[in-house]
């Protein structure tokens, strides 16, 4: 265990004006609180938050995050409560290891809804103090070191968590080091088999190549020395779960990967980053379509280094990864460097080109547009899909007309292109351009595409979308804007119901006095009151009682069979337009609905109205129902819409039967939607045929019924009722 005169070494070692009397105080408070506590290993427990501890010294955290790891667990799991904390360390201390307190019981891996539910209390946490993030990860990656200790069922789990969860969230906030190490370890948990293979591989060529590697560190020091360049070169192998991940994803043996040795060279500035480029390049032959410049367009985790891969001694494929320090640490440690530079002096100019120290890391303000995202009210299986989706992915970059660049995940479209720029664009969004030339919206974006949008005021994201989108802003976006376009219909369906109600009472639609009945509704405003009733959850009856009108129902059941559609009284009836495009009418799928015919509607709660043809049979299951019905009148003006009708058709069962039914409805302009054969029981000679016809009216429909029976093939023809 160390000691604590050891543990304020390491942290005054890098930061000379720790505060070393809070290190004391908490080491000290923290040992005493959790007393004779054993962890599963059999260790002291106070060994865990010391560990915890020292891993934030490596990277090189403050005092107070230091103290915060050491007390992490204390309200948890002893008798120490918050306020105590907060009396004897003060509120920063205090508000770091309540963060933690209320995400330490989080189990991530269960219901999927919970493990959303859990992630969004992970993520508020971390957005108030990035620190909170740091001891989280830090306190996982003690746990994952010391997994062995618990039971195989509990280890699969912990380590699948990781793998979905904490890995890929360190990565994003730019953590390699970190990323790095909890992947190998879940990997060795998940797979222990493969992650064996490559491990006993990687050792068969670092001892058939430790030389080379070497000459080649050496070789490449001279070369850039040379040329007045001042570098560290340092050889290293890719991690066991990078080249699992590399096998998966280009499905390829591990005999054939050839990269997997590579080189980091760090040097002392930008410059000196393009300059050894150009002298590696003439001294080894580049292999092309493997450079990538991560300086001048940097990923969303701040990441920055030019990659480029060579043929080296022996035609070995080496990686060559170029950087500055300060890109280096920021690499390895992601947020906690940001947290170490913006307060240094001569932070600016260490920058080199990064963005103003004080401001936000890229990686930082990724986690507070996932925050933003809960406060907009999305359902935590939403959330999860959205935040995995962000987490799990290789990118493109792409550039706006002006220049600016936007990077998405690999596959992503110009729809995700338009999302990520604005919402607004991407709602508004109806076509695109990629570098110049007009594109299909399913296109996916490569690097350097310049992507312009299109854009009509009078455009909604269509449903179909959410499955064409790669990113998860543009599905929530879309899941949005279609909920909103149905809540729309519904709210104008809705209205028009009443006022249809109203009129057939001789009353008219006053806006004032439906708000006045909101309050007995249960609902907070007009449109959602006729949302509602347009959904069929809440009945017309119900609003116009609220609103104080005496109805009477036995009149209203008198009205219901004899009173809708009439050509005389249009003004009674709600009009049916546009039911392929509309969410809020939906014709029933059993019979069919034409132009022409008289039909009613019946409130489905949540669904909307089903439109039935008056002689449909499911109508007699709503004879008790009188709020459910809703009087409908066609209001069809355009020819080139199709409406469904069903009907039998009973044919011989003789050779080209068939073939004349498809024939007579194709002469007369009918679309078949969907046909199904029946056999006819004890009856060999016959068949019913149920045919689904796409017709204009139900003029077109009886042309192609008489024609049907016309055909010496077919026996008889009619509707089908339900």
């Amino acid at each position: 265990m160390m000691r604590q005169y050891e543990l304020v070494e390491r942290v005054t070692r890098y930061d000379p004006d720790a505060d070393e009397d809070l290190l004391n105080r908490a080491y000290v408070y923290a040992m005493k609180a959790h007393g004779n506590q054993k962890r599963a290993s059999g260790e002291a427990y106070f060994n865990h938050p010391l560990e915890v501890a020292a891993i934030l010294t490596e990277m090189k955290l403050d005092s107070a995050t230091i103290a915060a790891a050491l007390l992490h667990d204390t309200v948890e799991d002893t008798e120490v409560t918050h306020q105590q904390i907060e009396e004897k360390f003060g509120p920063d201390i205090a508000s770091l290891v309540d963060g933690l307190t209320k995400i330490a019981k989080l189990d991530l891996v269960t219901k999927e809804a919970a493990q959303a539910e859990n992630l969004r209390k992970l993520l508020l946490a971390m957005s108030r103090d990035v620190r909170v993030l740091l001891v989280k990860l830090a306190d996982r990656l003690h746990n994952m070191r010391t997994l062995s200790h618990v039971t195989p069922e509990k280890r699969l789990r912990i380590a699948q968590e990781t793998m979905d969860i904490y890995a890929p969230l360190a990565g994003r906030m730019g953590m390699q080091a970190v990323r790095d190490e909890l992947e190998d370890i879940a990997f060795r948990v998940i797979n222990p088999q493969a992650y064996q293979i490559i491990l006993d591989r990687l050792a068969k060529l670092h001892a058939e190549s430790g030389g080379v590697l070497k000459s080649i560190e050496q070789e490449l020091t001279q070369k850039l020395f040379e040329n007045g360049i001042k570098a560290e070169v340092h050889g290293r192998e890719k991690r066991p779960y990078s080249i699992f991940r590399k096998m998966e994803r280009k499905l390829l043996s591990l005999g054939q990967l050839s990269d997997i040795f590579g080189f980091r060279v760090i040097v002392g500035t930008v410059d000196q980053c393009y300059r050894s480029l150009g002298i590696i390049h003439r001294t080894y032959r580049a292999v092309p379509g493997r450079f990538k410049d991560y300086i001048s367009t940097p990923k969303q985790n701040d990441y920055r280094s030019i990659h480029t891969t060579v043929i080296g001694p022996h035609h070995m494929r080496v990686e060559m990864q170029l950087r500055t320090r300060l890109m280096h640490e920021i690499a390895e440690r992601g947020v906690a460097a940001h947290a170490m530079y913006k307060e240094a002096p001569d932070a600016k100019e260490a920058l080199d080109g990064f963005k103003s120290p004080a401001a936000e890391s890229n990686a930082y303000r990724w986690l507070r547009h996932l925050v933003d995202m809960l406060q907009e009210g999305e359902s935590p299986r939403e959330f999860l899909e959205h935040t995995k989706l962000e987490l799990f992915h290789d990118q493109v970059f792409c550039f706006t007309p002006k220049g600016k660049v936007i990077a998405l995940p690999k596959g992503a479209t110009p729809i995700d292109f338009a999302y990520a720029v604005h919402t607004s664009v991407g709602d508004s969004c109806v076509g695109a351009k990629i570098n110049g030339s007009h594109a299909p919206l399913v296109t996916a974006l490569r690097n350097g595409d310049e992507v312009e949008i299109i854009r009509s005021e009078a455009q909604t994201p269509p449903a179909a979308w959410e499955g064409l989108a790669v990113t998860g802003k543009a599905r929530a976006a879309i899941r949005r804007g279609t909920r909103a376009a149905a809540r729309k219909q519904f709210a104008g369906l809705g209205r028009e119901i009443v006022e249809k109600m109203l009129a057939k009472l001789g009353k008219t639609y006053v806006e004032k006095e439906v708000v006045t009945a909101l309050p007995r509704l249960g609902h907070r405003n007009r449109e959602d009151a006729l949302a509602a009733i347009g959904r069929g959850e809440l009945s017309a009856i119900d609003l116009m009682k609220a609103m104080g009108l005496v109805i009477d129902d036995s009149k209203l059941s008198e009205l219901r069979r004899r009173s809708p559609a009439r050509k005389t009284e249009p003004h009674l009836s709600v009009p049916v337009r546009g039911v392929a495009r509309t969410t809020a009418l939906r014709i029933s799928p059993e019979t069919g609905a034409v132009p022409g015919e008289r039909i009613v509607g019946i409130l489905v709660p949540g669904e909307g109205i089903t439109i039935y043809p008056i002689f449909a049979k499911a109508l007699e299951q709503f004879d008790n129902q009188p709020e459910r019905w809703v009087d409908l009148a066609w209001d069809t003006g355009s020819e080139d819409q199709r409406f469904p009708a069903r009907i039998r058709v009973t044919i011989l069962n003789e050779v080209g039967a068939l073939a004349q039914v498809t024939q007579s409805i194709s002469d007369l302009g009918g679309n078949i939607d969907a046909l199904q054969m029946v056999a006819r029981e004890g009856a060999r000679d016959f068949f019913d045929l149920d045919v689904t016809l796409e017709v204009i009216d139900l003029k077109h429909l009886n042309g192609i019924m008489d024609s049907l029976r016309g055909k010496t093939a077919v026996s008889d023809v009619n509707r089908k009722t339900g």
